[in-house]
């Protein structure tokens, strides 16, 4: 199985405590988190501190220490574990280390005992289906079978127990908690929220792709093509999805929402079995965090809020990577808190605020036959039974499109991610096999965001939107489409121009008619733009809101009292 290597050796005084002296110089964040954790402590204590430096101490991360240059950082993540990043030292990828209790304390040789003693209680830990009571359990059993008394208990001279030290013993419990009821060693890279993806492309480190630190190297090796098979094997075992030579590919859904794709064997895999994880996020990223990233501005967001409220239909579009599903959820917020919504997926990535939320998944049963699969397609008849006010589409790939226009035709909102990278391309694949939208039908789509990854003139990696796009209509004589260009980036300022100021059809011809202004004055629509902007831009300087859900809280008490 795969096994943890360091980018430096740890001290070989193997100190029990962090010198007084060391101590001191630590920040006074990462003296607070030694305090309260041993094994950080003992991590920080064998660190060959005069070779890497003191690190850093982060409680949160922020998109700033990316650009700070500064590597050496340690941050807590969930249950009580940390992360080490720590710069490469040949410059080339920097290094994501999960500090766990089993990272200082070498526990493999009792981790055997306690294996075979555990298997006399394998079918009571079997038959225990909640996973909160399983935890408790295992607990147990392992109390029962360790003790930090050395003592002879039972008369005789000498302990049935197994002797182990208290920290050992911690790690005894969290290592059988992680391999029995978690993903193993993957565990400690699905509890940081800073990870986006998880990929390990045969032999050598397991790579991640990190929110703040880009691509980093995870501590996790595999150091022969038997150990990643092995591995494989277990992992489609524990989601319940074998992987075999005759079934050798996989898509399944994590516990926690994350996608997993298991690629098995060397038949099909040149650097044999390898397998990818992109993470659930959890809470989702706000729009205002957005704007704080440069992904957008305030007065587009402005423009995004009209459109969503009164009910245009929007497609977000962009390549693999460039960001599309993280806006569509942050604009999610603008939709009316009483709406109902209907979200159709293959995997869950789309969240949504409101409470009338239902939530449709996809399901392939992999067997020969495919009667019982439930497709995109399916799901989406069924929504426009449901009288639904807006159907959000995680992506559209083929014939779904056609539902999805004939919802957008009989006034169901809709919005949907897409593979395209312009307005034209986007045309060109709805209208083309194997979509074959009629091409009169593509005007009932509203506004296109086209979204990429770029590179800035400082050389440095981001997301930015390129364009909002109003699409206004087909000529058939021509056979032409028109689009209208409301927003477009500025490369060289790294700034959002409002090219559709004074211009905008949907904001005077749709928009300010559905708002009550008057068809002879349609320009008083820009003056609503303008004073949304600055509600968000006092919102998030101001009163600091960013949060995805107190966001949205504060815009449905805004519309409520009728701010908005």
């Amino acid at each position: 199985m795969a096994q943890h290597i360091l980018p430096f050796e740890f001290n070989s005084t193997t100190p029990t405590k962090i010198p007084a002296d060391v101590f001191a110089q630590l920040p006074e964040g990462l003296q607070q988190a030694c305090s309260e954790s041993d094994f950080l402590a003992l991590y920080v204590a064998r660190l060959p501190l005069h070779e890497i430096g003191i690190p850093a101490y982060a409680h949160k991360l922020s998109r700033s220490m990316r650009d700070s240059g500064s590597s050496n950082v340690i941050y807590p993540t969930k249950e009580g574990l940390f992360v080490h990043i720590y710069p490469d030292a040949t410059g080339a990828r920097d290094h994501h280390i999960s500090i766990e209790p089993t990272t200082v304390v070498d526990i493999e040789k009792i981790m055997i005992r306690v294996e075979e003693s555990l298997l006399v209680h394998a079918e009571q830990i079997g038959a225990e289906e909640d996973v909160e009571a399983k935890k408790v359990l295992l607990i147990q059993l392992v109390e029962r079978l360790c003790t930090t008394d050395a003592r002879p208990q039972n008369g005789k001279g000498k302990s049935d127990k197994i002797v182990v030290t208290p920290m050992e013993l911690s790690a005894l419990k969290y290592r059988i908690i992680r391999d029995k009821i978690g993903l193993g060693v993957l565990q400690p890279l699905l509890l940081d929220p800073n990870i986006e993806d998880i990929s390990c492309s045969g032999t050598g480190h397991v790579f991640v792709e990190h929110k703040i630190f880009r691509s980093v190297q995870s501590s996790l090796y595999f150091g022969t093509l038997d150990e990643v098979d092995e591995f494989v094997v277990w992992l489609g075992e524990w989601i319940k999805h074998p992987v075999t030579v005759r079934n050798p590919l996989i898509d399944a859904v994590l516990p926690d929402g994350s996608r997993i794709n298991i690629v098995y064997g060397r038949e099909i895999s040149k650097r044999g079995s390898n397998f990818t994880i992109r993470k659930f996020s959890g809470t989702p990223t706000s729009f205002l965090e957005l704007v704080e990233f440069g992904t957008m501005d305030y007065l587009m967001a402005s423009y995004l809020s009209l459109m969503l409220e009164e009910g245009m239909n929007l497609f977000v579009v962009g390549a693999t990577a460039s960001g599309k599903t993280t806006t569509l959820n942050a604009i999610t917020a603008f939709m009316k808190a009483d709406a109902k919504i209907v979200t159709i997926e293959d995997t869950p990535e789309v969240y949504v605020p409101h409470k009338n939320w239902i939530q449709e998944m996809t399901r392939h049963t992999g067997s020969q036959n495919k009667g019982g699969d439930v497709g995109m397609f399916d799901l989406l008849k069924a929504a426009l039974r449901q009288r639904p006010d807006r159907i959000i589409v995680g992506e559209i790939r083929s014939v779904e499109a056609a539902v999805a226009f004939q919802a957008m035709q009989t006034g169901h909102g809709v919005m949907s991610t897409f593979h395209a990278a312009s307005v034209e391309k986007l045309i060109q694949r709805l209208t083309g096999d194997p979509i074959n939208i009629p091409k009169t039908y593509v005007d009932n789509l509203n506004v296109v965001i086209i979204q990429s990854a770029v590179q800035l003139q400082n050389g440095k990696s981001a997301r930015r939107i390129l364009s909002i796009n109003e699409i206004i209509g087909y000529d058939p004589p021509t056979d032409t489409f028109s689009f209208l260009e409301a927003f477009r980036w500025n490369p060289v300022k790294d700034l959002f121009e409002f090219a559709g100021y004074m211009n905008s059809y949907l904001l005077e011809q749709v928009i300010a008619i559905k708002r009550g202004i008057p068809p002879t004055r349609p320009k008083e629509i820009y003056n609503e733009v303008k004073r949304r902007a600055k509600v968000f831009e006092r919102l998030h300087r101001e009163q600091g809101v960013t949060d995805f859900n107190d966001l949205f809280k504060v815009l449905s008490e805004a519309r409520r009292q009728k701010l908005l």
